[in-house]
């Protein structure tokens, strides 16, 4: 992994929507690892934006499994939905810049307008709200539901050429244009992950980032965010996902066996840790099918 002068802190940041599962352990053992090989701090965020999923009984389930695990973090949790100003300002000084526009599309409208899915984002947006004319685009503004989005190629060529680092694939070049005009701020939420990310970050002093291999392609919108608004760049460790036994990705909306379901079985945690460690695929916990 690469290596940095820095004072190492880096972070492990679940959303409250379930509970953890196997993958999330695993993330957040390496994360908490690489910092206390280092002499450096592990801190714990919860990333509770989204209103309609998040719970508050997961926020304490996530603690509880981190407990049971001994990943102890080093400063409070800190929660997003606290931060809300944070982003705010984040996103009037890209109004301010002219790099932001308001969408109106529903899901359906761009579904149906874009040309094909596009990884984890989903379809490409086609830019449809992008040349609304200013005074449609006011009145809308007065009376429609919408999204802020980056205004991709603008910001790009504001930005110029970019680049970071990651640890498996060294020094990568920014191409953020590939997700096209990504959304910041939500319909049913004052923030994106996207622009909360890159704004948590940066507030807490994070150095390296380490995080699944499934948000490699997130990273080049973090980038140039983070040109944009003058935050500082952190290195990025992008690990390979954890499996399931038969070669499945784990996952929430997987029905992915959770850490509670391990500790009410009698599970070991030092034995859970070591399994993860050697990367060995655990099976379901005792009455769950094989």
């Amino acid at each position: 992994m690469i290596s940095s002068s820095r004072a190492t802190v880096t972070r492990f940041a679940p959303s409250p929507t379930g509970r953890l599962h196997l993958g999330h352990a695993y993330s957040a053992m390496l994360a908490h690892d690489f910092a206390r090989e280092r002499g450096g701090r592990f801190l714990l965020r919860i990333e509770d934006i989204d209103p309609g999923r998040t719970r508050e009984e997961h926020v304490r389930g996530i603690e509880e499994d981190l407990d049971w695990l001994g990943l102890r973090w080093d400063e409070p949790p800190v929660r997003q939905s606290a931060r809300l100003p944070r982003y705010d300002a984040a996103l009037e000084r890209l109004k301010a810049l002219g790099l932001v526009y308001p969408c109106f599309c529903t899901r359906a409208e761009i579904a149906a307008s874009a040309v094909a899915p596009h990884g984890n984002e989903g379809p490409l947006y086609p830019g449809t709200c992008r040349a609304l004319p200013p005074t449609e685009r006011a009145q809308r503004l007065a009376a429609d539901a919408h999204c802020w989005r980056l205004d991709m190629h603008a910001a790009s060529a504001r930005a110029g050429a970019l680049q970071w680092r990651d640890a498996a694939a060294g020094t990568v070049i920014a191409e953020p244009e590939t997700l096209g005009d990504v959304v910041l701020a939500r319909k049913d939420a004052p923030t994106s992950y996207h622009l909360a990310v890159t704004v948590d970050d940066a507030a807490q002093g994070v150095t390296d980032i380490v995080r699944g291999v499934d948000l490699f392609a997130a990273t080049h919108v973090h980038r140039l965010l983070q040109a944009l608004l003058g935050l500082p760049t952190p290195d990025y460790h992008h690990h390979p996902l954890l499996t399931a036994p038969d070669g499945s990705r784990l996952a929430k909306r997987a029905g992915s066996p959770a850490l509670a379901e391990y500790r009410k079985a009698g599970m070991d945690p030092g034995t859970l840790l070591a399994a993860l460690r050697r990367g060995t695929p655990l099976p379901p916990p005792p009455g769950r099918p094989t």
